[in-house]
């Protein structure tokens, strides 16, 4: 049987993926002196949309939720508060990505430094966050679950998945009426 964790697990190798194309597009930038548009609009979808919406969305709406119902060791509830506030730390710092990008991309040559800076920042978090889950925490914390309720759980993340492509696109579409109303 899958665990709800293995679904989360897998989705860390796919952000690991990103991550190491994040730091090719640091070295790059260094290198060259300028930013892509093209690779920071990708890097921002894919860790708002991806890891946020997607993957922290699960952890925190599903996992985190339940796991707030149960008698958790002290360590347990410590690391889970902190992972909650990476969460909370990453969407600033990708917020700050977005706002430097549009700077950059509306000819505020400095605006580089901070897109520099915010993907250097998120090249060194997802890493440590991620272990942090896997090796820290996800395990661990299974026991808190007996078999009926990790079933449970990983039939509302598979939901979760199977709602969560209409949701991006109904905003897709929202979007679009928007700028022609």
């Amino acid at each position: 049987m899958v665990m709800p964790i293995g679904l989360l697990m897998m989705e860390h190798r796919l952000i690991e993926r990103m991550i190491a194309l994040m730091e090719k597009e640091v070295e790059r930038i260094k290198k060259e002196k300028r930013a892509s548009f093209e690779f920071i609009e990708k890097a921002i979808d894919f860790i708002r949309t991806y890891a946020d919406r997607l993957h922290h969305g699960k952890e925190e709406n599903i996992l985190f939720r339940d796991l707030k119902s149960k008698r958790l060791e002290e360590q347990h509830r410590k690391t889970m508060e902190e992972l909650i506030g990476e969460h909370r730390w990453g969407r600033k710092k990708v917020t700050e990505l977005v706002d430097a990008s549009r700077k950059y991309k509306e000819g505020d040559g400095n605006a580089i430094h901070t897109i520099l800076e915010c993907l250097q920042e998120l090249v060194h978090f997802y890493p440590q966050h991620i272990k942090k889950e896997d090796k820290h925490f996800f395990i661990p914390v299974m026991n808190y679950f007996n078999q009926a309720e990790q079933e449970s759980m990983l039939e509302e993340e598979r939901e979760f998945d199977r709602n969560f492509i209409h949701e991006i696109y109904k905003e897709k579409v929202d979007e679009v009426k928007k700028s022609i109303d």
